[in-house]
């Protein structure tokens, strides 16, 4: 097999030590193999490049094992050309696994030319990345404290949760602080809830008569407590998203022209994706990177599987939860191909599809500078009008009526 790297290395990293092997290809003999186990502090790492230095080495492949790949990664991007493996790709045939294997084994592949390097972006894109992650993580917590306040609530009988929408809001958050004040009265809570809330008076009182015991008022403390907690920190997060935000400002002001698509889903995108398209030749290829396409798995000329690939949980979510707002702008195009894809498949397999045709517009857009552009809800009527008249006509067949087709 033809080598394409003459000089290259393999790295096993681990929490502790990093084993690095390098592989130097000899015309008519072997290739010469070294190998040798440093630790993961800087020092170390450093010492690490010099070694890789003295051979002669120019690329550097490693796994992506959990968070560990990335100190070894910062330390040696300045000097060598990086390539980040997905541990699933470049599996080693079961038995006679050790650490010396693994790294002997991914130089081979380098030296090869067959490890599929993983998408790594940008300092400044991983850092707009962690803030975002870390963002929409402290928002599942405060939504899990908020319920644990309704909770509590159903616990004293106060259903407080069906006379308001938000038991946090200006109403709830007044009736929740007169409570942990020591007020129990129905008759006092109700003067705290606004007077545009739809519930009338006599169903504000009945939801507002239970029975509050101190525990209950000190679980609704600390859970509060902690939701102030939590808006600060997301607050925080947001000012900071401010200031790192500037170099992906247009791009992200342009994804939020996208139906569904508000500025902080347009801020979460780019932190996924980038800016630079070029590294996904197609659009197909952002939709498989970003598992949302169906899976290719045939064995004996039958097709076993199409479900989509596990993955790409941060950047899946945020556009399935884009595509339910996106379907419900009516007369759009992602509204219409919901439509037309839910009779058939059903509604979850109909959102993913939105959701990764909104990603391939996203892909366009963001390599061609372009505006998003509407096709309309007639876009597969007008796209293939013969299968459109003939799916018309059976319908009606199918209600008994005798159907003559007369084209213009």
């Amino acid at each position: 097999m033809e080598v394409i790297y003459a000089h290259c290395a393999g790295l096993d990293v681990h929490k502790q030590t990093v084993v690095a092997c390098v592989r130097i290809a000899q015309p008519s003999a072997a290739p010469l193999q070294e190998v040798r186990t440093f630790e993961t502090t800087t020092s170390q790492l450093l010492q690490l490049s010099d070694w890789l230095e003295s051979f002669g080495v120019k690329q550097v492949a490693m796994e992506a094992t959990g968070v560990y790949w990335k100190p070894v990664w910062h330390v040696l991007e300045e000097y060598f050309e990086l390539v980040l493996a997905n541990a699933a790709h470049v599996k080693n045939v079961p038995g006679r696994k050790t650490d010396v294997n693994d790294a002997m084994w991914l130089a081979d592949l380098l030296a090869h030319g067959l490890i599929r390097p993983s998408f790594v972006p940008p300092a400044p894109v991983q850092e707009l990345r962690t803030l975002m992650r870390t963002r929409k993580q402290l928002v599942r917590e405060r939504v899990a404290h908020v319920q644990r306040i309704e909770k509590t609530l159903e616990d004293a009988n106060l259903k407080l949760g069906v006379v308001l929408s938000d038991i946090v809001g200006k109403s709830g958050r007044a009736v929740l602080q007169a409570l942990i004040n020591g007020q129990c009265q129905a008759e006092e809570l109700v003067k705290h809830i606004n007077h545009r809330v739809k519930a009338t008076r006599q169903e504000l009182l009945e939801a507002l008569r239970g029975k509050v015991t101190a525990h209950h008022r000190f679980m609704l403390k600390l859970h509060l407590g902690q939701i102030d907690g939590l808006d600060q920190a997301i607050g925080a997060i947001e000012k900071e998203v401010g200031l790192c935000l500037e170099p992906f400002r247009q791009a992200a002001k342009l994804i939020s022209t996208v139906p569904g698509i508000n500025d902080i889903s347009a801020n979460a995108i780019i932190c996924e994706i980038g800016l630079d398209m070029s590294r996904f030749e197609t659009a197909g290829h952002l939709r498989s990177w970003a598992c949302m396409c169906p899976r290719n798995d045939q064995s004996a000329g039958k097709r076993r599987s199409n479900r989509t690939r596990r993955g790409g949980n941060w950047l899946k979510t945020t556009l399935v939860q884009c595509a339910w707002s996106a379907v419900k702008v009516k007369g759009s195009y992602p509204q219409a191909l919901f439509h037309r894809i839910r009779g058939r498949r059903g509604a979850k397999k109909a959102i993913l599809a939105v959701a990764a045709s909104m990603l391939t517009t996203i892909w366009h857009m963001l390599r061609d500078g372009t505006q998003y552009q509407d096709l309309g809800a007639a876009h597969f009527d007008h796209a293939d009008q013969s299968k459109t008249a003939n799916r018309l006509i059976r319908r009606l067949q199918q209600m008994g009526y005798v159907v003559t087709p007369c084209p213009d």
